[in-house]
């Protein structure tokens, strides 16, 4: 497997006489995946290696523990866990018989240097500030101490590789040493990653010995797909009538949803992130526009047209999950809608758009540039927005000249985790995803006793309660922060014979979640 060139792709399965032949070799994969997801600071848990905006189990590195296909959990590096009955202790057991792929072994020492690590780094998105710190007890023993009780510290550990305090340094990530499944063989920056079994993994050996992941968007992914030269490639609803000899359209059920983030504080200034931004709009600040907008729009519509039946209509960011309310589900109704907007004073003005003292409605909508299904998505949010008189402007744009308008114009985002975190990062006051700056101290008391309620099942009325208590929340009868559109499969073509095992439920990322299991794919 030598080096994949811009448009010529090896690697994938052949025989030698060129021809695609899938039983060639029956111990590697070639996986086409979308450019966003090579890591820019490379291979380095303290670097979002696994962690971040798009998790998933980390492949080079072992975690303490992992989730399992019915989203329970799972012990990897650890043996034994448990937490204190105020949830400020979590006590972990780990093995003794575990190396790093340099030889030296792996101890609690290195544990806790990876998570104090991933505290202390400014360039994770991880959110350790629940921890005040780690601390290793033996070789074997690693406690983890809490400022606060946070019941959701599973799902972060589930994605945290852990690094070798030894071998840490400059560079870690273009040359991992890591313990776990595969060891990086070859990165060629912005075309490929090779990565091999490691002949010394503590536990059953993948039954893929190699696999090569190639960066490309979506044309040239089926591209690379109809000339035979890749096994499987992410690809989206809008491209999934086409059909390729050879391979069958795979999808995979997530919790990858789309959301429109609509701001509701008056206009003004705000800081964030150390800049000056401006902060909502006259429109959107307008409860009556945001709730308008839930009742108007069709989702149903949407995921049959647009995502062609590999989808669902989505009410919430947590649709189907424990922690979800059925109150955020509504019927669609542009007489309800209507009837909303008439009550709050917008009335018809000019070319039909409503306006109210003066103020027209109009908003505008942005999304990725080169996303063909958001830019869908976005077309039809403005069609059936114009049904009920709300002008909505769309543009596509660069994530950089996105993030500059998050806070006072509509932003079609992704959203979907497998943890109710999700709802806090989007809900709280001091949310780290809180786009459209709503602030309520009663949800953010619901939202805080559910991270402390020792037993994470306990937590989930509280979840629901701060989506809607019966008289607030941020349900479309309520705040109506956000207008949720689709939840969306991910898709691939995958070629015919390639078995993937059982796939665990992906979160938002069309990436490395599909590689969870790898080591246990199989060839027919």
């Amino acid at each position: 497997m030598g080096a994949l060139l811009p448009l010529t792709l090896s690697g994938c399965n052949s025989d030698k006489s060129g021809n695609n032949n899938p039983g060639a070799n029956q111990d590697e994969v070639t996986i086409a995946m979308p450019s966003s997801n090579e890591p820019a600071a490379g291979f380095d848990p303290l670097f979002n290696w696994g962690c971040g905006d798009h998790s998933h189990e980390p492949l080079i590195h072992s975690t303490l523990v992992i989730t399992t296909p019915n989203m329970l959990f799972a012990n990897d590096l650890a043996t034994d866990y448990g937490v204190s009955n105020n949830g400020l202790l979590w006590t972990f057991t780990i093995r003794s018989n575990v190396r790093f792929s340099d030889g030296h072994p792996l101890t609690a020492r290195d544990v806790a240097f990876t998570i104090n690590g991933i505290k202390a780094s400014a360039g994770s998105s991880t959110d350790l500030s629940m921890i005040d710190q780690a601390v290793a007890k033996n070789d074997t023993t690693v406690e983890i101490f809490m400022k606060r009780p946070w019941n959701a510290l599973l799902y972060a550990l589930a994605v945290i590789g852990i690094v070798p305090e030894h071998a840490y340094g400059a560079g870690y990530g273009a040359k991992p040493i890591g313990s776990g499944r595969y060891l990086l063989e070859q990165w060629d920056r912005g075309q490929q990653v090779i990565l091999r079994a490691n002949p010394h993994y503590y536990d059953e050996a993948p039954n893929i010995q190699r696999v090569t992941v190639v960066f490309m968007e979506e044309d040239a992914a089926l591209a690379a797909v109809r000339a035979g030269q890749v096994d499987i490639a992410a690809t989206s609803a809008v491209f999934s009538s086409q059909r390729v000899k050879g391979y069958e359209l795979t999808a995979v059920k997530s919790a990858d949803c789309r959301g429109i983030s609509l701001p509701v504080s008056p206009p003004g200034d705000m800081e964030a992130y150390t800049l000056k931004y401006p902060t909502s709009s006259p429109v959107t600040s307008d409860i009556a526009i945001r709730r308008a907008l839930n009742y108007a729009i069709d989702r149903d519509l949407m995921a049959k047209n647009i995502l062609n039946g590999y989808g669902s209509a989505a009410f919430s960011v947590a649709d189907g999950m424990p922690w979800s309310s059925l109150d955020m589900y509504l019927k669609s109704s542009v007489e309800t809608a209507k009837t909303v907007l008439s009550a709050g004073g917008w009335t018809p003005g000019a070319e039909g758009i409503l306006q109210k003292n003066g103020l027209r409605a109009t908003v505008y909508l942005h999304y990725p540039a080169g996303d063909s299904l958001r830019q869908s998505l976005a077309h039809e949010f403005s069609n059936q927005a114009r049904q009920i008189g709300i002008d909505v402007q769309i543009e596509g744009l660069s994530w950089d000249s996105i993030y500059h308008r998050q806070y006072f114009d509509l932003v079609l985002w992704g959203w979907g985790s497998n943890s109710p975190t999700e709802l806090y990062n989007l809900y709280h006051s001091n949310g780290t995803c809180n786009f459209p700056q709503y602030k309520s101290a009663v949800i953010d008391g619901y939202l805080e006793a559910a991270l402390a309620t020792p037993a994470i099942e306990e937590s989930f009325s509280l979840w629901q309660k701060a989506q809607w208590d019966g008289t607030q929340g941020v349900a479309p009868q309520g705040a109506a922060s956000w207008v949720w559109l689709v939840n969306v499969d991910h898709l691939y073509f995958k070629r015919e014979g390639l078995n993937l095992a059982q796939q665990k439920l992906h979160p938002h990322g069309h990436g490395w979640s599909l590689l969870n299991n790898v080591d246990r794919w199989t060839w027919k």
